[in-house]
């Protein structure tokens, strides 16, 4: 059997790694789209460096953009075979996927009156809202610890990884003459002692491992401290300064840790008055969606909810649908939260409240989570004084604070501890997937001291045979 790390490989986004057994077929894990990428983004996601047509089967291991959101592209090209997740990924790729198609067909109408103006050919969506229908029927659910027959040389089992509703670790194994591989693929590794989410679920034994390594190289602080640091956040803009706080999160996960951490503040009676606003469809949906799988919740969630049955709703907080109700809000005075995707802040209506608010000192910039470090996101973490958006320099005079303790993603420590469930001799080979180069040095080195052995840090397009 021969991997193909197509995407992801010495950087976080884009997730897309071929297997071809012996037996001809070809399997993708994964068809995420690269995010963050600057000019070279579209590119990238517009063409494939393999043919769809070729592949034979799709797996996916989650619903964030990064994993799935390339799909529709994948249809449109000629990929006509199942793609295999779980329920709760079904039913988010059904939204994700057509929002990203109308992210899409918006911007390039945005672009396209300037380029218009200029006499410059006019751009395509790589897909639209059409492409995404088409997908959607090649969706297939099964459920956690349930081994299902892909065909007859290859079966898989997914397992709960604790990143997003849904999300799951990958059991495959082949059959190839008459010896069966185990494969497993972790797509992303979630936090331990999660608020909503239960815990990363061991896994069995596996003979060859594909790892995230998104933070190979730090550790987060505990939840309960990063609800405190939320609060003094919110008390620092909002009451001493009177200003907004503006929050780009991804509308899968993020979101809704975020709402039931305020939650949590207003049925203490500690959050402050103020309006907090939730502004993307995306995320309205979403949030609805994870209500409807409670099986995924954790015993603390369930718990609080025998006292507040909406864990995701408060008097204030204002769930926004209609653009002209988002344009509506750059023009509020008061004192607000604003939490709008996308999480890296490269697209969708998080770009204007920046746009808008950015150069105002007692406004407040909050970063939660991990940003492609060339994304608007990623430049804001980096500390830049001056950003572009939309193709217009802003000065950035609003404080930027950066709470990666609400990340979604497991730092080293607890990377290492959902790897722990292995027998370390048995692991034939270690692959270091999505994660910058030099952070997977610094996690492979800590791996190593773990008692891991065989550890590899594949390039993008490389070939790797398991024999």
């Amino acid at each position: 059997m021969k991997i193909k790390f197509l995407g992801a490989a010495q950087t976080v986004t884009g997730s897309k790694h071929l297997l071809m057994p012996d037996d001809g077929k070809k399997i993708l894990l994964d068809c995420g789209f690269y995010q963050g990428r600057g000019a070279d983004t579209d590119g990238m996601n517009r063409v494939f460096n393999f043919d769809p047509k070729e592949i034979d089967y799709l797996i996916l291991s989650h619903a964030h953009i990064d994993h799935c959101g390339n799909i529709p592209n994948l249809v449109k090209q000629g990929f006509r075979g199942p793609i295999i997740c779980t329920p709760a990924t079904k039913d988010l790729c059904k939204i994700m996927l057509l929002d990203s198609a109308h992210i899409q067909e918006s911007d390039v109408r945005y672009i396209n009156k300037r380029r218009m103006k200029k006499g410059e050919d006019l751009l395509k969506p790589i897909y639209t809202i059409k492409d995404v229908e088409a997908c959607l029927p090649l969706l297939v659910g099964v459920k956690y610890n349930t081994e299902y027959e892909v065909y007859e040389n290859l079966k898989v089992t997914f397992t709960d990884s604790g990143h997003i509703l849904g999300s799951a670790g990958v059991n495959i194994q082949i059959k190839e003459e008459g010896i069966t591989k185990k494969l497993f693929f972790s797509g992303d590794i979630g936090r331990y002692n999660g608020s909503i989410l239960k815990d990363p679920q061991i896994f069995p034994q596996a003979d060859y491992i594909i790892t995230e390594s998104t933070y190979g190289d730090r550790l987060h602080s505990d939840g309960t401290f990063s609800e405190q640091q939320l609060f003094d956040v919110v008390y620092n803009t909002c009451i001493t300064k009177k200003g907004k706080i503006i929050i780009p999160a991804f509308s899968l996960g993020r979101t809704q840790e975020l709402v039931y951490a305020l939650d949590k503040m207003e049925h203490k009676k500690m959050l402050p008055r103020i309006n907090v606003y939730v502004d993307s469809p995306l995320s309205v949906n979403a949030t609805n969606i994870m209500r409807s799988h409670p099986e995924c919740f954790n015993k603390e969630i369930i718990e609080y909810m025998k006292t507040d049955s909406n864990p995701f709703g408060f008097d204030n907080l204002i769930y926004i649908q209609d653009v002209n109700d988002s344009k509506n809000l750059n023009e509020l005075k008061d004192p607000c939260i604003i939490i709008s995707a996308s999480g890296m802040a490269d697209a969708g209506r998080i770009k204007h409240h920046l746009a808008n608010n950015i150069s105002n000192p007692n406004n407040t910039i909050l970063i939660v989570g991990y940003a492609e470090p060339n994304s608007l996101g990623g430049k804001l973490r980096k500390g830049n004084k001056v950003v572009k958006i939309f193709g217009v320099e802003h000065d950035v005079k609003a404080e930027v604070i950066i709470l990666d303790s609400f990340s979604a993603h497991g730092d080293y420590k607890e990377m290492i501890k959902y790897l722990d469930c292995q027998n370390k001799q048995k692991v034939k080979q270690l692959f270091l997937v999505h994660g910058e180069y030099d952070v997977q040095m610094s996690y492979k080195e800590k791996l190593t001291a773990a008692g891991f052995q065989h550890i590899s840090i594949p390039a993008q397009n490389e070939v790797v045979e398991i024999n």
